[in-house]
């Protein structure tokens, strides 16, 4: 099984792709996608659509996993990750692709074990989880990893509590 977890945002959306195996996680591939601020924000908008529905495509995940914008103190700055998240949103729902949304919250509790773990620890965590041979380069890719194994670990939680009942 795997699955496609998302950092949202305009400059740079974050992806990370983990397979779940018997022994463990994972990580199939991950990076960022970037944009240009002098490119014009409706064809950003359409280059990350298009770079979201190419990773779908080529190694077919089972659903996608997307941080939630949770707070933000900038106004533009919420807006424009919102529209980022939408197209995400629309490129998973296009794919017929389940999709799951973590708060930032809820990712650091399921990877770190702490809601309020700064992200070089969340960062730490991924790559010990995934037993990663170098660090992780951008915080975008490393938060993309972490909103993944979250929806894992809720997922094999979910799983267990059903197993459980009558």
């Amino acid at each position: 099984m795997i699955i496609l977890g998302i950092d949202p945002g305009l400059a740079l959306t974050g992806y990370g792709l983990i397979e779940e195996k018997k022994n463990g996680f994972c990580r199939v591939t991950s990076g960022t996608v970037r944009t240009s601020r002098e490119t014009p924000g409706a064809v950003r908008l359409a280059e990350i659509y298009d770079q979201v529905t190419a990773l779908i495509a080529r190694y077919r995940p089972c659903s996608v996993a997307v941080e939630k914008l949770f707070f933000c103190k900038n106004v533009r700055t919420a807006l424009q990750v919102g529209e980022a998240r939408g197209t995400i949103i629309l490129a998973a729902a296009k794919s017929e692709l389940e999709l799951y949304e973590y708060t930032p919250l809820q990712v650091k509790q399921a990877v770190a074990g702490y809601g309020q773990a700064d992200k070089l620890q969340v960062q730490r965590m991924v790559e010990l989880l995934l037993k990663l041979p170098q660090p992780i380069s951008a915080p975008d890719e490393a938060d993309a990893l972490a909103v993944a194994l979250c929806h894992l670990q809720h997922r094999r939680h979910h799983e267990a509590v059903k197993r459980g009942r009558p």
